[in-house]
């Protein structure tokens, strides 16, 4: 296996129960519901952009907004939440995330108004990061060290399969009844995640002497704001094309809106596909999958940006950037991991308010582009130049992290 010289192999000092067989795939599987319910949640409301926005009266840039709120939340619930639980038992604490995000998203279907609804999507996206950074390092203890990148990508498949079934049904159920069904689905998701974490995922003590000050060390590492830099810009001009899914295949590729959770269930399926590839890469090479990732984005955006007016190619090249995507999580996840392995928790959820911030940045130069005049396959441009700029971040992430490597040897 080709590891990445600078990175640690061990995944946490604290105590862990490998677990195998049966009782490994039910603990995966109560870890992923999670992502499930997040990712319903957080791009369901992408499919169901244009409903929202005439029942609480404001235009779809507007309602583009509702999503930089989610990816507020997550960007500013991680670091803190993670922190005020350094000490908490892990599996007690992704119980009370789990909590707090199912109440947050039962909330949203009495929101009256716009205001409120940015005010309920807020709270929503705050135990998002926290949840995926301490989830993603429960389930790399349940295996050995050689399976990290694979554990990590089985919690992520949770937030593909999202894509595929959870996405696609809650627009229909949205379109179909009135799209505050999505977050009545999502609580339902939320709850049953509960007890499944309860019942199947073996208790997981905090790590060893954590405390709020030894998880904010994460903050003062280089080398984990280069990886989060890279996260933000390459998964911007992911969400600059991903925001305006809805209006892009209605009106620029023609196709009914009916059509639109078809098409985002063919973006999940690209997504799965793109996590299990992704979580071997990561196990073969962190910093190389990153690199393949991204070169892969920037290519098929700006691909995507040319032909979405024919609904063939548009219709293929979406399974495809759910793949290419969905390549880059697990290593990342891991790259920030092994970049403070003393505060790793507070590491890991670092990876998701990078790229909740990327979701704020793309959908608002998205609304940016958009309003401006330039259409709506500008996204697709856009998003190919900041992938590409992401890449360029990654390459000098890696050369950093071998410099360092070859200092410490020294």
């Amino acid at each position: 296996m080709n590891q990445d010289a600078s990175a640690p192999t061990h995944l946490s000092s604290a105590k862990s129960t490998q677990l195998s067989g049966k009782a490994l795939l039910w603990a995966v599987i109560a870890l992923a519901m999670g992502g499930f319910g997040i990712g319903t949640t957080e791009f369901a409301i992408m499919g169901l952009l244009q409903e929202g926005a005439a029942d609480l009266g404001v235009s779809n840039a507007q309602m583009g907004l509702l999503i930089s709120a989610y990816a507020l939340g997550v960007v500013v619930g991680a670091p803190i939440l993670t922190a005020l639980g350094a000490k908490v038992p892990r599996k007690t604490m992704v119980l009370w995330l789990m909590a707090f995000f199912t109440v947050a998203n039962l909330s949203s279907i009495f929101a009256a108004n716009y205001e409120w609804m940015l005010v309920s999507r807020f709270l929503a996206g705050l135990p998002h990061g926290a949840y995926f950074g301490i989830a993603a390092i429960l389930a790399g203890t349940l295996v050995p060290a050689s399976m990290r990148g694979r554990a990590i990508a089985w919690v992520m498949l949770g937030l593909s399969v999202a894509n595929v079934l959870g996405v696609p049904v809650v627009t229909f159920l949205g379109q179909s009844f009135g799209w505050r069904w999505m977050f009545a689905v999502v609580g339902l998701v939320g709850a049953v995640t509960w007890i499944f974490i309860r019942a199947f995922v073996p208790f997981a003590p905090a790590h060893e002497g954590a405390s709020i000050r030894r998880e904010l060390t994460a903050l003062r590492s280089g080398q984990v704001w280069m990886a989060m830099l890279t996260g933000i810009v390459g998964f911007g001009g992911f969400f600059a094309v991903y925001s305006y899914i809805s209006p892009i295949l209605t009106d620029v590729t023609g196709l009914p809106i009916t059509m639109v959770p078809l098409v985002l269930g063919l973006y999940g399926i690209g997504m799965v596909a793109g996590s299990l590839v992704g979580g071997r890469l990561a196990d073969w090479s962190v910093l190389g999958a990153i690199y393949v990732a991204t070169s892969a984005m920037v290519i098929f955006m700006a691909i995507f940006g040319l032909v979405a007016t024919h609904a063939a190619p548009t219709l293929l090249l979406v399974f495809v950037l759910g793949a290419t995507g969905s390549l880059l999580v697990p290593a990342l996840q891991a790259l920030l991991m092994d970049s403070a392995p003393h505060a790793q928790s507070l590491a890991a959820s670092l990876n998701h308010s990078a790229l909740n911030v990327a979701n704020a940045l793309g959908a608002a130069l998205g609304a940016a582009v958009i309003t401006a005049g330039m259409g709506y396959r500008a996204p697709a441009f856009l998003g190919a130049g900041l992938a590409l700029l992401g890449l360029l971040l990654a390459l000098a992430t890696g050369l950093r992290a071998k410099k360092l490597a070859s200092a410490r040897a020294r």
